[in-house]
């Protein structure tokens, strides 16, 4: 299962977004969103990764740690990039580079990934970008 991670975040790495489905299930479900406007629907990481890709040349993944645990592969992951790109958030490129960290848990069916759940430093990313940080949700 390491494995697949490994190879998923290589594909990323390398821009190969046709590979994906190679290591990625088509109704992946991520809790995470990887970046805000994509759809919220099952397979909507696929998107999500697109526009990752598109805002943030370069964009790396290294993998700092791999923990397996039953259908389960943790991931504590180091982001960096530099925002060249259109971004919902920021649709303007800062042209500013960014290093943050993140732990991504990994659920794994049939060998692909098939959920996806992550916390980042979205505060260190928006502080090093320049980008204002979001109005807070007012719902209790």
């Amino acid at each position: 299962m390491k494995t697949v991670v490994r190879d998923f975040v290589t594909a990323v790495n390398e821009r190969r977004l046709a590979d994906l489905p190679a290591h990625v299930a088509a109704g992946v479900v991520d809790h995470n969103k990887i970046i805000f406007g994509e759809p919220d629907e099952p397979g909507a990481a696929f998107e999500g990764i697109r526009m990752q890709l598109d805002a943030f040349d370069p964009f790396h993944l290294s993998v700092e740690e791999l923990i397996e645990e039953g259908d389960r592969v943790v991931a504590r992951l180091l982001m960096t990039g530099r925002h060249t790109g259109h971004h919902p958030r920021m649709p303007e490129p800062t042209m500013r580079s960014f290093v943050v960290e993140a732990i991504f848990v990994f659920t794994m069916t049939a060998g692909k990934i098939s959920e996806i759940r992550a916390v980042s430093d979205r505060l260190g990313l928006f502080l090093q970008l320049g980008w204002d940080w979001p109005e807070a949700d007012q719902r209790v």
